[in-house]
């Protein structure tokens, strides 16, 4: 059974609140200025709002899947709050699913995705102020901290609370931020000519390279 079996749902207001919150949390960090900024930005948020819209609202993926569920996995009632962490649930962590492997591993990729966004700004903000490329830091390690940052967070709530319909956006959106990333390079190159070349081949473009050090990039 699970730790609470009273339907939760319907809470309109407590999904906006929620999705309010982090979507203001991610643009303190993130502070959107170009066109493409705003773009990655809207899309992370739609994102948001469709999660947080079936986590208190309406729990379209548990309806579709309800038939499913209940023959799969009977003596859980899924129309309760606790039972919307699928993952949990259907690995047999049902005693509280907030304390579950998945939810506790929800946080720090959500955690860890903030951090990545905050600290990738902050680098980035700083070179921009001096006309210069960005390469000290999240910079040193990665050429896209913030898009990384973004997928991790996204991948953390999926992690937390899957959905049918973040599901299909998860995807979709990696491959959005993944462009967008090459456009970025295009306009570096355009800017910084063999400067940001060679930054390049020596410097991962999502995934941090350890070991890496701001020094070696000292003196481009």
């Amino acid at each position: 059974m699970t730790h609470s079996d009273t339907p939760a749902y319907g809470l309109w207001g407590l999904a906006f609140v929620n999705a309010a919150i982090f979507i203001f949390f991610a643009f303190s960090f993130f502070k959107p200025e170009t066109k493409r900024d705003w773009r990655s930005f809207g899309a992370f948020s739609a994102f948001l709002v469709a999660l947080f819209a079936e986590m208190y609202g309406f729990p379209l993926t548990i309806y579709i899947l309800s038939g499913w569920l209940q023959s799969r996995f009977p003596g859980i009632n899924w129309f309760s709050h606790d039972a919307g962490h699928l993952l949990e649930m259907m690995f047999g962590w049902r005693v509280n699913p907030h304390f579950g492997p998945f939810h506790i591993a929800s946080f720090v990729f959500i955690g860890g995705g903030f951090m990545l966004i905050s600290s990738g700004w902050k680098a980035l903000h700083t070179a921009q102020q001096k006309h210069a490329l960005a390469t000290t830091g999240l910079y040193a390690r990665m050429r896209h901290p913030q898009y990384t940052g973004f997928i991790a967070v996204m991948f953390g709530f999926l992690l937390q609370w899957p959905t049918l319909l973040t599901l299909a956006m998860f995807p979709v959106l990696v491959v959005m931020y993944v462009r967008l990333a090459r456009h970025e390079e295009r306009d570096a190159i355009r800017e910084f000519g063999d400067q940001y070349r060679q930054y390049m081949e020596r410097v991962p473009g999502f995934v941090p390279k350890l070991g890496y050090s701001d020094r070696s990039l000292s003196g481009r």
